[in-house]
């Protein structure tokens, strides 16, 4: 086969190297626009993991590389005058021109022709090739000149950022913040050789222009950056080389092959450097290629269809892990008046790949600074903890007025669609019930309807009759007897999404016959076949805000502990804050704080009718998931509007307002909108959205994205998941009934050994410690 790859970076040539290893008799040659020499860049990380792919590959490689690298197994903070480090991380750097050196002098030593100062402009100049790998790097030609077959999407982020060096040793990877007159900068640093750190300079735009950065050239722009970071330079100097000023583009491509053309590395997807994955998932990308090459080695098209099936995933997984990791530091003011402990967990883990439980396992001190951090917090709500031995963030009450939760964990709304004649039976009475003997420290009704005509379903509970009130009595009754748990009532009204089937029947699917006259904003059916709602007359308005109140004091004398307003999701009250479906032309549409007239209205008659020790929340959606739609940002105008009438916690969901809404799900997927409306409007908040383990409980409240957290699916199947998260921490007094005592103490003594064993298995899982050369190197930096 005649292999020509473009681009003589670690991904072409990794590829390159691995291919006439495995295939001698292949033809390889690689085209570099660059001089041999020419030393672009500073260094480049790996990780642990990383390197053992390596080793795994192509040994002889791997020995040259970590040969030439410095390891550090430390991240340190430095936050307002305060360090955090934090241990086993794994991770070593290289001189990126060292590197590309190794993989020279190795592709030569297999016989691969290197070819330099060669820009491959028309891949018909290479048309005797079998394959052709475009490994040309961001600004790809062969990409670009495809571009209507490739579909590259180019997201240029807002933030800007410079490469350069100094000689300031360092023994971990740092990230230095720092506070000016014209903003924050921040510096992400670490050491590739003895003598040589990597200084990746960012800022975001306002502070960019106001410094007046986008006016100096590279030298000038050091000199005023050594000034920001005098302290942390410690009398050295930056190097610049090409340390140009730049926006960082996230890189997508629809397609990665086209024939006999397959895009490698930068070329075809960027990660943002903040998660340190630039060239990992160049040399990884060559890594899957190969093996694409090795199970169907004569023939190009099975191997590249099942190299781009088989990486994507993959790669995504990377890009979204580094998508959520440039949008923290593109938001760094959101989290700057933060305790200095939070702040570095928080950085920590921003990008989901680290949790709570993954840093108690490599830095147990740090994790106890954190668990001590919370319980300060819990206290200064002027609760009874112990800060001297802190129960996990989790396991830390709270207080909203004067409801105070034994810990953290939401049972979040979840509708049953098994009432009758919206009389909850018992169904709700175990479901609930059962949930509250679990532990959560809190528990949601499902969307309870005001009116018999604001039901979603013929299965919906509603509270607008003395039958429905006795009913939830009965309810609440039974969880304040057999548990601490506090019950919420949530209350709401379907609007356009009324008169719908049962969710096991079609989920907003509209009834066949037997529906009912629905409402809304705006006349907007929500499927196409819905049928149309009537546009809200003044009339309408002033029964459904009474219908509200009245719900809200049937909920009293039912003995709730709290009550929620229910704006979210498209129904009634959402109908009328969301764009998508307000397009009314009198005070209650066009510009937001008319679309929020008359949800408010609602609120605080509500909260009128409610008593003042006990707290009110709200749930909104705080995007559309749709251009156009309601934004982040927005939700926090919406959520600063409701705290300004009385609302003491929003809960914080989104979308589900539009059928063709899109929205970009994943592991706790939501939870960045409660982080927004948290750490933005300074509001309580409840997140939910795809959180199913405790370790994520505690991560979420630990970085202060939310101060509840609400799970529905979990306590689905598992009505224990607070009884069981309180075995695993060893929270010995969280509460159980008597009746169930035994069952408690034996799964206490169980976890423990459970606990101990994953423990064990998680640490011998562990990567090794590649320590051959960088131990020699940081000693001689040191000295």
């Amino acid at each position: 086969m005649n292999i020509v790859i473009v681009g003589g970076g670690p991904a072409g040539l990794y590829f390159a190297i691995l291919m006439k290893r495995a295939f001698p008799g292949h033809a390889i040659t690689v085209y570099e626009r660059n001089r041999p020499d020419d030393t672009f860049g500073f260094g480049v990380v790996f990780s642990d993991q990383t390197l053992d792919n390596f080793e795994r590959y192509d040994r002889d490689s791997y020995t040259a590389i970590t040969d030439h690298f410095a390891y550090w197994d430390d991240i340190e903070i430095h936050f307002k005058g305060t360090v955090h480090r934090v241990s086993g991380n794994g991770f070593c750097g290289c001189s990126r021109t060292t590197l590309l050196q190794l993989l020279h002098e190795r592709a030569r030593s297999l016989g691969v022709e290197l070819v330099f100062g060669r820009e491959i402009v028309d891949v018909a100049a290479l048309g005797g090739a079998d394959l052709i790998v475009a490994a040309d790097g961001i600004n790809s030609r062969i990409r670009d000149t495809f571009a209507d077959h490739f579909r590259p999407q180019v997201d240029l982020r807002p933030n800007k950022f410079s490469w350069m060096g100094s000689t300031r040793p360092l023994d971990a990877f740092n990230f230095f913040f720092r506070e000016t007159e014209a903003g924050i900068f921040i510096a992400h640093c670490y050491q590739y050789e003895p003598g040589r750190s990597t200084w990746v300079l960012e800022t975001d735009p306002g502070t960019f222009d106001r410094a007046g950065l986008g006016t100096m050239g590279e030298e000038e722009s050091a000199r005023f950056l050594e000034g920001v970071f005098a302290e942390e330079l410690q009398g050295h100097r930056l190097v610049t080389n090409r340390s140009i000023w730049r926006n960082f583009p996230m890189i997508r491509c629809e397609r990665w092959v086209k024939g006999n053309i397959v895009l490698l590395g930068d070329a075809k997807a960027t990660a943002h450097f903040s998660i340190g994955s630039g060239t990992k998932l160049a040399m990884e990308d060559a890594i899957a290629l190969f093996e694409a090459f090795r199970a169907h080695p004569t023939s190009v098209a099975q191997a590249l269809a099942a190299f781009e099936t088989g990486r994507r995933e993959e790669v995504e997984k990377t890009q979204h892990a580094a998508d959520v990791s440039l949008v923290w530091f593109e938001h760094l003011d959101r989290f700057w008046h933060m305790e200095p402990t939070q702040f570095a967990f928080g950085l920590m883990t921003r990008s989901k790949a680290i949790t709570y439980d993954n840093l108690a396992l490599r830095a147990p001190q740090f994790v106890g600074k954190v668990d001590r951090m919370v319980a300060g917090q819990a206290r200064c709500l002027g609760l009874p903890v112990d800060i001297a031995r802190p129960r996990p963030p989790m396991f830390q009450p709270f207080k909203l007025r004067d409801m105070v939760m034994d810990n953290r964990v939401v049972v979040s709304p979840m509708c049953q669609y098994s009432a009758e004649d919206g009389v909850p039976n018992d169904w709700h009475l175990v479901h609930l019930g059962s949930r509250a003997v679990g532990g959560a420290g809190l528990i949601f009704t499902e969307m309870t309807d005001v009116s018999e005509e604001g039901l979603i379903t013929r299965g919906c509970a509603g509270l607008y009759n003395d039958a429905q009130e006795a009913a939830w009595r009965r309810i609440v009754d039974y969880v304040h007897a057999h548990s601490r748990a506090k019950i919420c009532l949530q209350l709401g009204h379907a609007g356009r999404k009324g008169g719908t089937k049962l969710m096991w029947e079609g989920i907003d699917e509209p009834l066949e016959d037997g529906g009912w006259p629905i409402l809304s904003a705006s006349p907007l059916p929500y499927f196409p076949h819905s049928r149309v709602p009537r546009a809200m007359t003044r009339a309408d308005m002033d029964k459904v805000r009474d219908d509200f109140v009245a719900a809200t004091q049937r909920g009293l004398r039912a003995g709730f502990d709290m009550v929620e307003l229910h704006c979210a999701h498209g129904y009634l009250l959402a109908s009328f804050i969301s764009p998508l479906t307000n397009i009314r032309d009198d005070a209650y549409g066009g510009p937001l704080a008319n679309r929020l007239r008359f949800p408010l209205e609602v609120f605080r008659a509500m909260r009128a009718a409610w008593p003042d020790h006990k707290p009110m929340s709200v749930r909104i959606s705080a995007t559309d998931w749709k251009e156009g739609g309601l934004s982040g940002e927005e939700s926090v105008a919406v959520a600063r509007a409701f705290a300004e009438a009385g609302a003491d916690l929003i809960d914080v969901s989104t979308g589900q307002t539009v059928h063709d809404s899109a929205p970009v799900y994943g592991r706790m997927f939501q939870t960045p909108f409660s982080d927004q409306i948290r750490n933005e409007a300074g509001l309580a908040t409840m997140c939910v959205g795809n959180i199913t383990t405790a370790d994520q409980v505690n991560t979420i409240i630990a970085a202060g994205r939310a101060d509840l957290v609400a799970l529905a699916r979990p306590h689905l199947v598992d009505p224990f998941f607070t009884m069981r998260a309180a075995a695993w921490y060893g929270v010995a007094d969280v509460h159980c009934p008597p009746q169930y005592l035994a069952g408690k103490e034996q799964i206490f003594r169980n976890t423990v050994r459970d606990r101990q064993e994953l423990t064990e298995l998680k640490l011998k899982a562990r990567p090794k410690t590649h320590q051959r050369g960088p131990q020699a190197l940081l000693k001689s930096a040191a000295e």
